[in-house]
């Protein structure tokens, strides 16, 4: 009979999601001022500096909850089955056709806009690095879901829940804090929008490793015209 390990009153909360989200911020001007300094060349700008803010949004909640509680898995639902990702794909799926409408309904009051990566992307083309377009695609669309998640629908979440706050209002403070964090007024309603899509993914499956399975999913289109290229579309 193998013994399981007792469950741990985790010790960690509001207070360490300041930590993660503040850091995320800190760490991300940090590299571009630095970077900026050192006249590094775009290319590495772009990687080094989309990359350092990772190091607090991915890299805090599994630290904290492995030190001063049960794990990731335990403590941030950091598991993916077969089902989940099943479920993550139909999210992913349906928030891009909500993000769609809203951002349509955004372009007629405001106008046309892009996204910041989509920004990014175009000056990363004129470069005409074919494989500098791959890894920046596969930032937006693999490593950003998995670190944003484990910040706003991992230790977020279960913080908010872990206080007390209903598993609704949980979802809509995560999805807002996930708008704001990104800094783009114009897409703003679009980034709730998908944030509520990725928290009810989370709250109904209770299984983190769908809402980055769905947050992969809403990215997707995004890097893919990226490297690609497509006549007329802009991510």
């Amino acid at each position: 009979m193998i013994d399981t390990p007792p469950v741990k009153a985790a010790r960690w909360g509001l207070w360490d999601v300041l930590i993660t989200l503040g850091g995320a911020l800190v760490l991300g001007v940090a590299a571009a001022l630095i970077l900026d300094a050192l006249s590094a060349p775009l290319a590495i700008q772009v990687l080094v500096g989309g990359m350092a803010p990772w190091l607090a949004l991915a890299g805090w909640p599994l630290f904290i909850t492995s030190v001063r509680g049960n794990g990731p898995r335990m403590d941030l639902s950091l598991s993916l089955s077969w089902r989940d990702a099943g479920s993550g794909l139909v999210g992913g799926v349906i928030a891009i056709i909500a993000a769609v409408v809203v951002a349509l309904a955004t372009a007629a009051i405001f106008g046309e806009f892009n996204s910041a990566a989509g920004d990014v992307g175009v000056e990363l083309k004129a470069l005409g690095d074919y494989w500098l377009l791959i890894a920046f695609g596969l930032m937006i669309a693999v490593g950003a879901p998995i670190a944003e998640e484990l910040a706003f629908r991992g230790l977020f979440f279960a913080a908010l829940r872990k206080h007390g706050v209903g598993p609704v209002l949980s979802v809509v403070i995560t999805a807002v804090a996930f708008a704001l964090f990104h800094l783009e007024p114009a897409r703003l309603g679009v980034l709730v929008t998908i944030g509520l899509v990725l928290g009810i993914v989370r709250l109904r499956t209770g299984s983190l490793g769908a809402s980055m399975v769905a947050h992969g999913v809403v990215n997707a289109p995004a890097a893919v015209i990226l490297v690609i290229g497509l006549p007329g579309v802009a991510p």
